[in-house]
């Protein structure tokens, strides 16, 4: 999997930088595994807007993964690979011995008609998945549970995984995306492999008309405003931002930790991630 490029024959291809489909095995999705996708534009249940420079774009439809990997000790087959609007990674498409169809996060390397599995007996190869007690060391990993089935929650992005290093007293300890070091329970369930589309961070849009066909609206520098609509707006030219920053509705934003310091998660972090020692 890779990028491609364009010849500069329009200003919207000149910086453009979009996926090479060419992993992806099929257009259409099952369409047992589809549900209605309700677009909010980024408004709350009051109506108000709680996240900015969102709204229009495609249709799109949701599609059921199944983060758990709930059916364990039946084998399933690889059909396809899909392209999911929702996610940065890829989606497979499985088909269970038993005739039930399901979606995952397709891992890398994962080819079409293989074979995968999910519980505690299965081999630790790409695809399958089991629980942390019984991960060789030095594994790569996604879809991380963080409680005991509640379905893989870490690493789950385009190109993100974790690494397996060790277990002592039903406590394993994994090397997250983020360079923290966090304990999880050895009943949490992981599947081995690293996350498809790891090019994902190398795309460049190129035009505005494409991000608005995946949802995203304009977003104004705070700098530009009037002071009535951001803390950074008005001065003389251009002004400099007086005081610490701040986002828009106030809060300061730029290097303030936000975390809980009495987070109860605390006592799992071995080392917390870079920057926030």
């Amino acid at each position: 999997m890779g990028t491609r490029t364009f010849k500069p024959i329009t200003p919207g291809l000149r910086n453009a930088v979009w996926p090479d489909y060419s992993e992806l095995t099929k257009k259409e999705p099952e369409k047992s595994l589809l549900r209605p996708l309700k677009r909010t534009g980024g408004r709350n249940n009051t109506g108000r807007v709680t996240v900015r420079h969102r709204g229009g774009g495609h249709k799109q439809r949701y599609r059921l993964v199944d983060f758990a990997r709930h059916k364990q000790g039946v084998p399933a087959k690889v059909v396809s690979k899909e392209y999911d609007p929702n996610r940065t990674a890829w989606i497979t498409l499985l088909h269970y011995a038993d005739g039930e169809k399901s979606y995952i996060i397709s891992p890398l390397n994962l080819e079409v008609g293989a074979t995968v599995e999910a519980g505690e007996q299965v081999e630790a190869r790409v695809g399958n998945a089991l629980p942390l007690k019984k991960m060789p060391l030095g594994s790569i990993l996604h879809c991380v549970e963080l409680d005991p089935g509640r379905g893989g929650k870490v690493a789950r992005a385009a190109g993100t995984y974790c690494q397996f290093m060790g277990i002592e007293n039903n406590w394993a300890r994994l090397l997250l995306p983020s360079g923290e070091t966090r304990l999880f329970k050895g009943e949490c369930m992981a599947t081995v492999g690293q996350v498809s589309n790891p090019d994902n961070k190398n795309i460049r849009h190129g035009m505005a008309g494409r991000r608005r066909h995946l949802g995203w609206r304009p977003t104004v520098r705070g700098t530009a405003m009037n002071p009535v609509d951001h803390p950074h707006g008005g001065g003389e030219g251009r002004g400099y931002v007086g005081g610490p920053p701040r986002t828009f509705s106030g809060k300061p934003a730029k290097g303030v930790r936000t975390r809980n310091p009495r987070k109860a998660s605390d006592r799992l972090i071995v080392n917390p991630r870079k920057g926030r020692r």
